[in-house]
């Protein structure tokens, strides 16, 4: 089959590899029939490229129809058209039953220390192939895919595997009050989303900040208030402007929708660059010590969010060495919440969203739809901010 494969920082390549089989009783294996390009894509691209190894097949944003199961998977037969969440989990374990399927403790990788396995994401979560590929093995499928029904355009699904859970989440853990407000920094595709749902369950007022005019637009079509961060010449001004609206406090909750590649933290990012040319050898355990990230977004929202108001980090942070103000959090009573999305914990809940009606825009909500050979010009555009490139969906 062909998948698409990480070969190097900025280097994805389209190859020949052998067709996954099943290997354990409780996989499945789909034909892909869409797959989405994320933001933690790009991270692999450009930052976290010591925990990678050339030939990784990249991808977690799968849906397909199903082509084989193993014994072990009672609900599923071929035919079946599924979308299967990003991470893998067994829906058995303590972890599992209590909502927290990214922690599972049948698929975790302890070896690193880490939670549950993902698809296509670095040696830490596993090494599992990705979805950027014609076919994929699904381990734990008598848990992780979801039936959908046949008919509508796979985008009104396809974001189950990722967005749609991962902005909810980020919304859930924001604890907005109804009426209150909330400020999002990033409008990329999770960003983007977030506002959407932070609006569809309530919130008075949804506050966006990105540097990119065309998501900005069309985070402003949504009815969210925008701020280009261009138009200001520092963090202050920033703060101040949003804080005018809010009588003066800040708005109650803040999502931090970037992550470890913010804009506007050179000394971060020159080590990052630096990391990823040492020598594989030394870069992977210098990263697991000293990694640091860019924490400008994450800043902003510590010093903008209300007293006694919650912080909720949704983009993705690999550092092991960064310093974080702790004064500040400590005097202004910031509540933090984070992690790695619960896909099938909120997937109930956002499947009578996807309707008709089509509240919060899936239907189009992807801005590039391409074919699978397209791919490695597809990551250097949507790395780049090019094209009015938000969310990338391909086709294999």
């Amino acid at each position: 089959m062909r998948a698409l494969t990480w070969q190097g920082k900025r280097d994805v390549r389209l190859e020949t590899v052998p067709d996954p089989k099943i290997e354990e009783p409780t996989d499945a294996i789909i034909r892909v029939t869409s797959s989405g390009l994320c933001g933690s894509d790009l991270h692999l691209y450009e930052v976290l490229t010591p925990f990678m190894t050339p030939g990784d097949i990249l991808g977690h944003e799968p849906m397909g129809i199903v082509e084989e199961v193993g014994a072990a998977v009672p609900d599923l037969q071929a035919g079946d058209r599924v979308v299967v969440p990003f991470q893998i989990a067994c829906g058995n374990c303590w972890m599992c039953l209590t909502g927290l399927p990214t922690q599972c403790e049948t698929t975790q990788v302890s070896a690193e220390g880490m939670g549950a396995a993902l698809f296509g994401y670095t040696r830490l979560y596993g090494a599992v192939p990705g979805a950027q590929a014609e076919y994929l093995r699904v381990p734990q499928a008598q848990y992780g895919p979801t039936k959908v029904p046949e008919g509508p355009s796979d985008d009104r699904f396809l974001y189950l595997s990722d967005v749609l859970p991962t902005a909810w989440q980020a919304v859930a853990y924001a604890g907005v009050p109804k009426g209150g407000s909330v400020a999002v920094l990033g409008l990329g595709p999770i960003g983007d989303m977030a506002c959407r749902v932070a609006r569809a369950q309530g919130a008075g007022r949804v506050f966006g900040v990105d540097l990119v005019p065309e998501r900005l637009r069309r985070a402003e079509q949504r009815g969210v208030e925008t701020f280009d961060l261009r138009s200001f010449d520092d963090e202050k001004e920033l703060v101040t402007a949003i804080r005018d609206r809010t009588d003066g406090r800040g708005p109650d909750a803040v999502i931090d929708a970037v992550g470890t590649e913010a804009h506007g933290s050179a000394a971060a990012r020159m080590v990052q660059n630096a990391s990823a040319l040492l020598p594989r050898k030394l870069s992977g355990p210098m990263a697991e010590r000293f990694s640091v990230d860019r924490l400008a977004a994450l800043h902003t929202a510590i010093e903008l969010v209300r007293r006694g108001g919650t912080i909720s980090v949704t983009g993705v942070y690999g550092g092991m060495a960064d310093p974080m103000p702790m004064l500040t959090l400590f005097d202004k009573q910031i509540q933090m919440h984070m992690g790695q999305a619960n896909v099938r914990r909120w997937s109930d809940e956002i499947i009578p969203y996807l309707t008709d009606e089509d509240p919060l825009g899936v239907d189009d909500f992807a801005t590039h739809h391409v074919p699978l050979t397209e791919a490695p010009h597809a990551y250097d555009m949507f790395q780049k901010k090019q094209d009015g490139a938000v969310k990338v969906v391909f086709r294999p």
